[in-house]
């Protein structure tokens, strides 16, 4: 019996202990006003932070210099061309309907390169043609006049009339790297003042796509997107500067299909300033066959090195042979540039000018050594 009011009575007074924490908890604590703790809001600012790059700069400054060029062949030429190809053309006129000598026409881009209107572009934008528009970036429409061009780069200069014109602000070709960032500017499909971006994936390509015994291909490879009429256009880096002059795409269907292809600007410079002063550009001949130094050659030829240029034939009256240069000699150096393969060798000869003294760093017999060639012409050595 004991027992049992010593239960009921725990029972009683656990219960009031649990009624009295319960309406503890219900009521509210009340704190002063200094112990309350706000947190600091957070401060976040979409104007000030700015993302890592971007190409706004480089497409403003690049845009205004990008012109689009209309290449016509005017009626007189085309009815020149039906004579010249067709030998019974002069007698009996135009036998298969107007559409065989109807004149042609197409359309690319071009980079102004001074204030007074020297624009640069590819030879095949223009080769055909004797008449040319060209529509400024703020919608001016100006005749032009060529230049010169060259087949061998597929390089070619024209003219307006102007002054004070916007023109590009030039680069390094040497400096690009491969994996850098970089704009394709132009007109494809006719549609003005187009950008797009990609990384440069290659340097010193050789596509053969220039068809011309003498063609000097070392081309600057990209992922940018290049169409038809962005030929001749500008591939600038991301301060806007030229670093090439877009030329030719890999593609099986005519279209951008994932690389595209541009004339370095240290070459397309060197060109374009002969083109000026000469209308033809003046191209200096080492009269030399070439081939890479690989593994596979080296062990034929016995030699200890396994990158550069070997020379395998010889001009008897090019510069090479006057300056002492021997078949099998190993050119690893022009002007304290690395040379690694032709492409490279090729494009520095072609930067070079008639007179020049170039100085050839060559192994022979396992022994380096300095030659100093003088640059001359093919027809004028």
């Amino acid at each position: 019996m004991h027992k049992f009011w010593s239960s009921l009575l725990a029972g009683i007074i656990g219960g009031l202990v649990t009624f009295g924490v319960t309406r503890l908890a219900d009521k509210p604590v009340i704190s002063q006003p200094s112990d309350i703790q706000v947190p600091a809001p957070r401060q976040v600012n979409y104007d000030v932070t700015a993302p890592p790059f971007d190409f706004v700069r480089a497409a403003e400054r690049s845009m205004s210099a990008v012109v689009h060029i209309k290449a016509t062949e005017s009626r007189e030429s085309a009815d020149q061309r039906r004579r010249q190809t067709d030998p019974f053309y002069q007698f009996f006129g135009d036998r298969f309907g107007d559409s065989f000598s109807r004149p042609r026409s197409g359309s690319g881009s071009g980079v102004i390169f001074t204030q007074d209107g020297y624009i640069m572009t590819n030879n095949h934008v223009v080769e055909f043609a004797d008449e040319f528009e060209v529509t400024l970036h703020d919608n001016r429409k100006l005749n032009a006049r060529l230049v010169g061009r060259d087949q061998s780069s597929d390089m070619a200069v024209i003219k307006i009339e102007a002054e004070n014109l916007t023109h590009i602000d030039m680069g390094n070709s040497d400096e690009v790297r491969v994996g850098q960032w970089v704009l394709a500017v132009g007109n494809p499909f006719e549609l003005t003042s187009t950008v797009t971006a990609g990384i440069v994936s290659a340097k010193g390509r050789d596509i053969n796509v220039i068809k011309n015994k003498a063609a000097i291909e070392s081309f600057i490879q990209t992922d940018a997107a290049v169409n038809p009429g962005n030929s001749g256009g500008a591939l600038v880096d991301t301060e806007g500067r030229l670093i090439g002059i877009n030329s030719a795409i890999a593609s099986p269907t005519g279209a951008f299909a994932g690389y595209s292809f541009a004339i370095p600007v240290n070459l397309a410079k060197r060109i374009a300033e002969d083109l000026i002063k000469y209308g033809t550009y003046k191209r200096p001949y080492l009269g030399v066959d070439i081939a890479d130094l690989d593994n596979k050659l080296a062990d034929e030829l016995q030699l200890p090195y396994k990158q550069g240029v070997v020379v395998l034939g010889m001009d008897p009256e090019g510069s090479a042979a006057k300056a002492g240069i021997e078949i099998n000699d190993i050119i690893i150096q022009v002007n304290d540039k690395n040379v690694t393969n032709n492409t490279e060798l090729r494009e520095l000869i072609a930067r070079s000018k008639l007179g020049d003294d170039m100085a050839l760093k060559i192994v022979r017999k396992g022994k380096q050594r300095d030659v100093l060639v003088h640059l001359r012409s093919r027809n004028n050595p």
